[in-house]
């Protein structure tokens, strides 16, 4: 369910960066637990069709993901580079690009700088797209920091799937498929 009065997502290729979250929107999250290596990686149904077309639709495309598993010590930051290389090589074998990846490794009871919501990852995302008009991008996340984060950044939000307990995203979708509709692109 919607909270505003918009009807589509809108984009400005030249300015427009889309930023999303990992776990629960790119792949399937593990439920009380962390995607520890490349072979518990399960991608979402549908996220690599929408991320080729995206791709040639947004000025760039970001992950910004919290990973606290790193430190928790249940996976080296090795593991994670080797997870989120294989995934953009994925992606890339679809058609789709990520132009960057930002990670919050810390712990969420350390008083995080980079963690969503906080905003740590905005001077990153200014200096890696210079052209970002954030009033125009887009935060896709399935968890209400991911929501609160892109409102912060004062993003469009689409909340994806059934996680959020809030209904404060501009959109709600339950799939990629349904989230491509909210755009005013043929997705044909």
């Amino acid at each position: 369910m919607s909270t505003a009065s918009k009807s589509y997502i809108e984009v400005d290729p030249q300015c427009s960066v889309l930023l999303l979250d990992r776990d629960g929107v790119i792949n399937q999250r593990i439920v009380n637990d962390y995607v520890r290596s490349w072979e518990s990686f399960v991608f979402m149904p549908g996220v690599l069709d929408a991320l080729s077309l995206l791709s040639k639709t947004y000025y760039g495309i970001a992950i910004v993901t919290n990973q606290q598993g790193v430190s928790k010590g249940l996976m080296s930051e090795e593991d994670l580079q080797n997870i989120h290389h294989a995934m953009v090589q994925e992606i890339q074998s679809a058609g789709g690009q990520i132009h960057a990846i930002y990670a919050a490794t810390e712990l969420a009871s350390d008083y995080p700088v980079y963690r969503k919501p906080a905003l740590g990852w905005k001077p990153a995302i200014e200096r890696d797209f210079p052209e970002v008009d954030f009033s125009l991008s887009t935060m896709i996340g399935d968890s209400d920091s991911d929501i609160a984060f892109g409102k912060a950044l004062g993003c469009n939000t689409v909340g994806l799937g059934e996680n959020l307990t809030k209904n404060i995203a501009d959109f709600h979708v339950n799939s990629w498929k349904s989230l491509l509709s909210k755009y005013a692109i043929d997705v044909h």
